[in-house]
């Protein structure tokens, strides 16, 4: 995506890194380039406000659900071999989150006494 204006900081990079800047997860010099960048870029601008709306809808729906400690160490490593430029082996997310709920759900109804 495009606005056609000539930018300091080119679109393709900021959507590249969105997600970071919405986590508050980058350098403060390349906050600063992105905000201005938003600014003045309205394509980005309905960008960044809808992946941040979608941020605030998942946090508000699902921010309370306990994270099975297996599924998190998962999800943690495959972020680690992503930022480290290393190939992510294919697998279903969904279906390891949900053998990793059921996981869960099994071993709680084991420990829950009896009348």
């Amino acid at each position: 995506m495009s606005c056609g204006e000539p930018h300091e900081t080119d679109c393709s990079e900021v959507l590249d890194h969105l997600y970071e800047f919405l986590d508050h997860e980058m350098p403060d010099g390349d906050c600063a380039k992105f905000e201005v960048h938003i600014d003045e870029c309205n394509p980005c601008l309905e960008k960044y406000g809808l992946e941040q709306a979608v941020k605030k809808l998942v946090k508000r729906c699902c921010g309370h659900d306990d994270v099975p400690a297996d599924l998190r160490s998962k999800v943690m490593g495959r972020i680690e071999l992503i930022r480290a430029g290393q190939a992510v082996p294919e697998q279903d997310v969904v279906a390891e989150a949900r053998a990793a709920e059921a996981a869960g759900a099994a071993e709680a109804a084991r420990t829950v006494p009896q009348d």
